[in-house]
């Protein structure tokens, strides 16, 4: 595994202190972000199969691992998150990134592509589109909040097994302990919790059939114009053949609307979100950003 240097940098709001992870290198920089319960050490498995030239810059977004949690829950949405990766940014002093952007991560990376596309070289989206899949939505919420502690790495593992099973059928109990150690942390009383501010469903929970991964219906239900503002950065949209969030249909709609460099790879066996470290997602990951994060 590539040694990383801790960065900790002040929110975009100056409120908060957040943590980030710096795989240094001497080539092109990708900025790495996770889905909604996760954080940096999501990326794990992918960053011990990436070109080294590349540097990696891979944060804790805030209430998550690491990061300050808010105490206003109201700003746990995406243009709050989209903020804090451009003052991280600011902070490297990097004018221009690739984005990995898993599930929540990518609609990130949608969202500061839309706003910043000369600070973006490229984008790769992780089983997320601008249009989700309602029986994603569901199975989101109702796993998402206070889940107490557990007494134990196998018990912590058991829970993220019946969490997130269906997504991952062939795995066994060694990869859900490696999982439940990238997912969870022990707190100081040495009981195991999951890494992340429960509050991140409050906004949720006080939406109007909002999606806690479009920031509580701050984003537009609409997500299609966006994407059409995305035109011509290359994108690499990567889709589990068993996701419940993003549908082929989905997907095919996203190339026909796509003027610019696209591809599509499906990842077979996973559903939502692959881990980034399968052979198919290794090999388009790689080609693509050999041809498109320069």
């Amino acid at each position: 595994m590539r040694e990383w240097i801790p960065v900790r940098y002040k929110s975009a709001d100056d409120r908060l202190q957040l943590f980030a992870r710096d795989y240094p290198a001497d080539g092109p920089t990708l900025l790495l972000m996770h889905g909604l319960t996760r954080n940096s050490a999501d990326f794990e498995p992918l960053i011990s199969h990436l070109d080294e030239r590349f540097r990696l810059i891979v944060p804790d977004q805030r209430g998550r691992g690491l990061s300050d949690p808010d105490p206003d829950p109201a700003n746990y949405r995406l243009d709050v998150y989209a903020s804090d990766m451009f003052a991280l940014m600011g902070k490297l002093d990097i004018g221009r990134a690739g984005l990995i952007g898993t599930s929540m991560g990518g609609l990130m990376a949608m969202m500061m592509g839309t706003t910043a596309p000369a600070m973006v070289s490229c984008i790769v989206l992780n089983d997320i589109g601008p249009q989700v899949e309602q029986e994603g939505l569901d199975r989101i919420r109702g796993y998402v909040g206070p889940v107490g502690t557990f007494g134990s790495w196998g018990e912590a593992a058991q829970a993220c097994a019946e969490i997130n099973g269906d997504a991952f059928p062939s795995w066994g109990d060694a990869d859900w302990l490696a999982f439940a150690h990238r997912t969870c942390t022990r707190t100081a009383s040495g009981q195991i919790r999951f890494a992340y501010d429960p509050a991140i469903a409050g906004q949720e929970q006080e939406s109007d059939g909002g999606d806690d991964e479009h920031g509580a219906g701050l984003v537009p239900a609409d997500l299609w114009p966006l994407w059409d503002a995305l035109d011509p950065l290359p994108i690499l949209a990567l889709r589990g053949a068993l996701s419940d969030l993003l549908s082929a249909q989905t997907v095919a709609t996203m190339a026909q609307r796509h003027s610019g460099p696209f591809r599509a790879v499906e990842i077979a066996g996973v559903g939502h979100a692959p881990m980034l470290d399968e052979a198919a997602a290794r090999a388009a990951i790689g080609s693509f950003l050999q041809r498109h994060a320069g």
